[in-house]
């Protein structure tokens, strides 16, 4: 029998601490799509330090301009990606009610839509795999993953968001690991 191939959309993945001097280092990655022609993902706790309206030039909402910019990757960084939610979202994408968007246009119409249950996130670049990549990264250890719910995706604060998730996650690995400082000549 064929080893089923597990795919990662949906989940977070968390550096495993084997990430230290890479840009992945402490980050949670939302694997956005996974299929045999690799992975897209966005990191959700790393900020530009500046809200959209001040990196991005266009007639964008208000709501959205005073937004953070996240950034989402090293790969294209001045490519534009957004993750949403609603109330209910059909063609969902991502996770139930989150989808992943690109098109300025279709963001501007979701920045002009009234609804308090509306979340919006906007990344300048992304994380991609190519085919096989991710799936080595994995057995490497590189990675521990979590499932991606809402709450982890818009409503915690992103620079609380690895350690949560590794203590969500438990074991004594995981809360070892969620307690070292950044640089262990600190400890």
């Amino acid at each position: 029998m064929g080893e089923k191939k597990k795919y990662l959309k949906g989940q977070l993945l968390l550096d495993s601490g084997q990430l230290g001097g890479s840009f992945f280092q402490r980050t949670v990655v939302l694997i956005c799509k996974h299929d045999t022609e690799g992975a897209f993902g966005l990191v959700l706790n790393r900020t530009v330090g500046k809200t959209v309206g001040e990196m991005i030039i266009a007639d964008l909402p208000d709501v959205l301009k005073s937004s953070p910019l996240y950034l989402g990757g090293p790969v294209q960084p001045g490519a534009l990606s957004y993750l949403h939610t609603d109330t209910f979202i059909p063609e969902a994408d991502v996770l139930p009610n989150v989808s992943l968007g690109h098109s300025l246009d279709e963001l501007i119409e979701i920045g002009e839509s009234f609804s308090t249950a509306k979340r919006v996130r906007l990344f300048a670049g992304y994380a991609g795999w190519s085919p096989g990549q991710l799936e080595n990264e994995m057995r490497a250890k590189a990675w521990v993953t979590f499932p991606a719910t809402l709450d982890l995706v818009f409503e915690t604060p992103p620079e609380q968001l690895w350690r949560k998730v590794l203590q969500f996650k438990g074991g004594w690995r995981n809360r070892l690991l969620a307690q070292l400082p950044e640089d262990l000549s600190w400890n």
